[in-house]
C-alpha cells in the first residue's frame, strides 16, 4: 500500500502512545487530526486504528453496539495495511481485536461489565523506524 514505507508521522506516533495509554477519546482526537489532513489512501490506516479506539472507549460505556460496530469497522479499514505499514504491526493490531470481540460478542450487552481488559490490545511500533 502507498505510504507504508514512510515513516510514521508524528501525530501517529502520539495518537499510539495514547491508545496504548487506554487514553481513547485523546487517541480520537490525535488521530482525526492525522486522518483529515491526508488525502492518500494511508488515511484509511489512521482512521483504522483511530476506530479500534473509540470501539474501547464504548467498552467502558458498557455499550456493547457501539464497540462491536467500532472493532468490526475498524478491522476493515486496517486488512488492507498488513501484515505492517508506517512501522506499525497491523497484522497483531487487527489479531488482538478481533480476540477482544470474540470475547465482547461472548459476554453480550448483559454481561459486558466483565470485559477482561487484558484483552485490550496495544498497538506495537517498531522502535527502530520512527522518526526522531
Amino acid at each position: 500500500m502507498s505510504g507504508c514505507d514512510e515513516l510514521p508521522p508524528f501525530l501517529l506516533l502520539e495518537g499510539i502512545a495514547q491508545f496504548n495509554r487506554g487514553e481513547y477519546f485523546e487517541q480520537h482526537e490525535t488521530l482525526e487530526r492525522l486522518w483529515r489532513a491526508e488525502d492518500r489512501q494511508i488515511r484509511l490506516l489512521y482512521q483504522g486504528i483511530l476506530q479500534i479506539g473509540v470501539a474501547f472507549h464504548h467498552l467502558r460505556r458498557l455499550n456493547h453496539h457501539g464497540t462491536v460496530y467500532m472493532l468490526t469497522r475498524g478491522m476493515g479499514y486496517l486488512a488492507p495495511f498488513a501484515p505492517r505499514c508506517q512501522s506499525v504491526d497491523v497484522a497483531a493490531l487487527i489479531e488482538d481485536a478481533a480476540a477482544a470481540l470474540m470475547e465482547v460478542e461472548r459476554l453480550g450487552k448483559d454481561r459486558l461489565a466483565e470485559f477482561d481488559w487484558t484483552l485490550a490490545p496495544t498497538v506495537r511500533v517498531d522502535a527502530g523506524r520512527t522518526q526522531a
